[in-house]
């Protein structure tokens, strides 16, 4: 890709309610206005756990085990499954399905988008690489998305280190993911509801191996502003862009403040499977 300037957006922390709605909020700005890429950066207060649009909650998720732990459900616009966001740099990528050298497929997206985070990683002296999934003939029936890497996103010593999901609509591709420095397996795990505590124990058991953090690969702790230095220049690498910094006006705060309200707070939307 030819060097091109996008906008560059760091939100700061917001409710799990507020970060989906935004993220609704800037597609269809840009999907109705001048469609300027858009890269966001975010994080969460109180914890939050997404999960995906087609993704069933009935049975699936505890109730007690999320007020237990502080943490609020949110469905998001985007496919895949869930995801705890806590200690964690949280993106998300907003741009025209016919931008310059994106391919038509959602697995080509993909490939293309993860250059940034490629060259995140490699920022802060990691060695990541992108996933490329064997078939396998029976599917995973966890709920959770650190489970297994799929096309093209990325892992390191083997261990999914970033999971991101995609939707397109009114011509635009929205693209957001989660890039964890820490987790806490059991925070994560009481959010879902298992028929025994032995199956649970060895769903947890199964995750340790299979996903991976910042702070786990480096061996130390990491500052939100290292960790977001390193994927802000990441994504200009490896996208080859620039970044413009920009923010929301008063008026689109208090619209996406609302949209949050009546949609990402609601139950209809939140517990609708």
């Amino acid at each position: 890709m030819r060097q091109r300037t996008w906008l560059f957006i760091d939100s700061g922390c917001h409710t799990p309610s507020y970060n989906m709605a935004l993220d609704e909020y800037l597609l269809d700005r840009e999907a109705s206005g001048s469609r300027r890429p858009i890269l966001r950066f975010y994080q969460w207060d109180p914890p939050g756990l997404s999960i995906g649009y087609f993704q069933k909650t009935r049975g699936r998720i505890s109730r007690e085990g999320l007020k237990k732990r502080g943490v609020r459900l949110v469905r998001r616009l985007t496919g895949g499954l869930a995801v705890l966001h806590d200690h964690e740099l949280t993106y998300s990528v907003i741009l025209p399905e016919d931008y310059p050298d994106m391919p038509t497929s959602v697995v080509g997206a993909y490939r293309v988008l993860s250059a940034g985070l490629l060259e995140g990683f490699r920022a802060l002296h990691l060695h990541a690489e992108l996933a490329i999934p064997e078939r396998k003939s029976q599917k995973s029936h966890s709920p959770v998305c650190f489970e297994e890497a799929s096309w093209y996103e990325l892992v390191v010593e083997g261990r999914k280190a970033a999971g991101s999901s995609q939707t397109r609509r009114k011509g635009m591709i929205l693209q957001h993911g989660s890039i964890p420095l820490s987790v806490d397996d059991g925070k994560l795990f009481d959010c879902f509801s298992y028929p025994s505590a032995r199956v649970r124990d060895r769903a947890q058991q199964a995750f340790g191996g299979k996903a991976v953090t910042l702070e786990e690969l480096t061996g130390r702790k990491l500052t939100l502003e290292e960790v977001g230095k390193a994927f802000y220049h990441g994504f200009e690498k490896g996208l080859g862009i620039e970044l413009k910094k920009s923010e929301l006006t008063v008026d689109e705060d208090r619209s996406v403040n609302a949209l949050a309200r009546s949609k990402y707070e609601s139950e209809s939307w939140n517990f609708s499977r």
